[in-house]
């Protein structure tokens, strides 16, 4: 695979860097929204699905599991394979291929049926997160940070009022309706693109650069080793917040926690866009170590709603400021293969996805939803001493 991989940039095709390319970027922040909600929707509508499918909910977590085990074993090779195709036509495929599995997880009344298509759509989502920042960024290299922060706002915006809303929608019409929806999105979205986006074209092969050579890069290591801790604390909690709301026995709905994390994710983003081109690793250190402590306030208030919805409220934030961060990172720390350093990231993250939902279930199983906030806080806080550790190059400023 190293010797297919990538790139020096392309003469872009967009307008030129001085207008803020608004449109594009509001398209792939259409993408990354939909791409979050099949991503996250199961974990928001889990005891439904569980029930409809006749699994247990520790079993139906696996929907979350196997979409991250496939983002994370393609994204590498899936990104390498498509590192010529025009950026908009592949975007577009991508979107057409959420429509169809979102299409057959709202019919299939078979959980090994749902399953492979969470693994269809989970190869989808391993290459359009790797490629959506680094798109972003061509788009306006000028202000690549606050155009990375701007293209996955649509994952906060997902996660604010999509995911609550398609939990409530699950409470209202059913789960398999709210995917139903999804699908139609997914189709209203692809034509979006060919409408607004610029064309763009694919990258050049780049002699001496490829996936080894990206991994070497200073700084790569650092950023992809506190991504993987990080999201395996986030999901150990976020796969089963529903079971550890309705259990703590809150006087607020699963969907209302929900849709309080979303709002505190839109002003982590607001954050990271602020911060991504001028104080990168402070701003990253600083949201992880909130994330922390966060964790260790829901474990240690775990029966009382006020504090439950504010440390919701701050975890939230830094979900949504964290990723844009680090993966603006990686395009600063590689600046010839952005889109291979995004697709190691793709990989961690979704390791950290699968990994931290599979030890949420064991934690759930074994010791009940009490200890799934004190193993998240844990996690995070290695993931605080792997950046205090980094060197200055795992969180570059801008040139």
């Amino acid at each position: 695979m190293a010797s297919t991989t990538h790139s020096s940039h392309v003469p872009d095709t967009s307008p030129g860097t001085s207008r803020w390319p608004l449109g594009g970027l509001l398209v792939l922040a259409g993408a990354a929204f939909v791409t979050i909600l099949t991503e996250a929707l199961p974990a928001g509508v889990l005891p439904a699905m569980s029930a409809d499918l006749r699994v247990t909910e520790a079993r139906a977590g696996l929907l979350v599991t196997v979409y991250a085990l496939a983002a994370a074993l393609t994204a590498i090779p899936a990104t390498a394979w498509t590192l010529v195709v025009p950026r908009r036509p592949l975007l577009v495929a991508l979107l057409l291929g959420f429509a169809a599995t979102n299409a057959v997880t709202a019919v299939s009344a078979d959980f090994a049926l749902t399953l492979i298509a969470r693994v269809v759509s989970g190869v989808f989502a391993g290459l359009l997160w790797a490629m959506v920042p680094a798109y972003a960024a061509r788009l306006a290299p000028e202000r690549s940070g606050k155009a990375i922060a701007t293209a996955l706002a649509g994952m906060t915006v997902g996660l604010s009022l999509g995911i609550p809303a398609g939990t409530a929608l699950g409470g209202l019409i059913g789960w398999r309706w709210t995917f139903g929806l999804l699908t139609v999105l997914a189709l209203a979205l692809a034509a979006a693109a060919l409408w607004r986006l610029p064309q763009l074209p694919g990258e050049r092969v780049r002699r001496g650069g490829g996936l080894l050579a990206t991994i070497r890069t200073p700084g790569i290591a650092a950023i992809n080793t506190a991504s993987i801790a990080t999201v395996l604390g986030f999901y150990v909690l976020y796969t089963y917040i529903a079971p550890f709301v309705e259990r703590a026995a809150l006087d607020v709905s699963t969907g209302t926690v929900l849709f309080v994390f979303g709002l505190g994710s839109m002003g982590g983003v607001w954050i990271a866009g602020i911060t991504a081109d001028r104080r990168l690793r402070t701003a990253t250190l600083g949201l992880l170590t909130l994330a922390t402590l966060c964790l260790a306030s829901l474990g240690l208030f775990a029966y009382s709603t006020a504090a439950v919805l504010l440390g919701v409220l701050l975890w939230g934030a830094t979900h949504g400021g964290i990723p844009t961060l680090m993966q603006t990172a990686g395009v600063r720390a590689a600046p010839q293969d952005p889109d291979t350093a995004n697709s190691l990231w793709v990989t961690g993250w979704n390791i950290g996805m699968a990994g931290g939902s599979l030890l949420g279930g064991v934690a759930l199983t074994d010791a009940g939803t009490g200890a799934l906030p004190w193993t998240a806080s844990a996690l995070l806080a290695a993931s605080v001493l792997t950046v205090a550790l980094a060197r200055r190059t795992g969180f570059p400023p801008a040139n």
